[in-house]
């Protein structure tokens, strides 16, 4: 893992990470531009950390504390003053499976521990056996609750909730 490291991002990493999923997106590059926009502005307010993998100078891996319920759907039992609410676990795929995201988990728990949060939770579609497992893996296994999400475009999605304490 030479030449990797771990960081909390700046607006332009932000950016670039941003556009790259835009350029990605197949049928949904609507609720990505979205996305980009509102998490930028909540970064700004400082209602979100981006933690980004970097190996070099490029971003190959991510994920997002959200602090506040404002910004978190059902937000109830998932954000508040000691519990941060974690999403956008995404690794580029020709690095899945290399560590390079278990590192960067590491770094923002031990990061939000420091911080003073005591719990994280994040949801998943009941669908995504692969990353329900690796949310396992990773302590995830409280179940908190079961609610339904809306993406910008209206889609509607069934999540389930799960919390791990640090």
């Amino acid at each position: 893992m030479k030449n990797y490291i771990c960081k909390i991002a700046n607006i332009d990493e932000m950016n670039t990470k941003w556009d790259y999923e835009i350029d990605n997106a197949t049928d949904d590059k609507e609720n990505w531009i979205i996305w980009k926009e509102e998490n930028i502005e909540r970064f700004k307010k400082g209602l979100i950390i981006p933690y980004y993998g970097l190996l070099g100078d490029k971003i190959i891996c991510e994920c997002t504390a959200i602090l506040s319920p404002l910004v978190v759907k059902n937000a109830e039992d998932l954000v508040n003053e000691k519990t941060a609410y974690l999403s956008a676990f995404r690794t580029i795929p020709e690095y899945q499976g290399k560590g390079y995201f278990s590192k960067l988990f590491k770094f923002m728990v031990d990061d939000l521990k420091a911080k003073g949060y005591e719990k994280v939770t994040l949801g998943v579609e009941p669908e995504e056996k692969k990353n329900k497992a690796i949310y396992t893996h990773y302590g995830f296994t409280e179940h908190i609750k079961d609610a339904k999400e809306s993406y910008p475009d209206g889609t509607q999605i069934y999540v389930e909730y799960y919390g791990k304490y640090l």
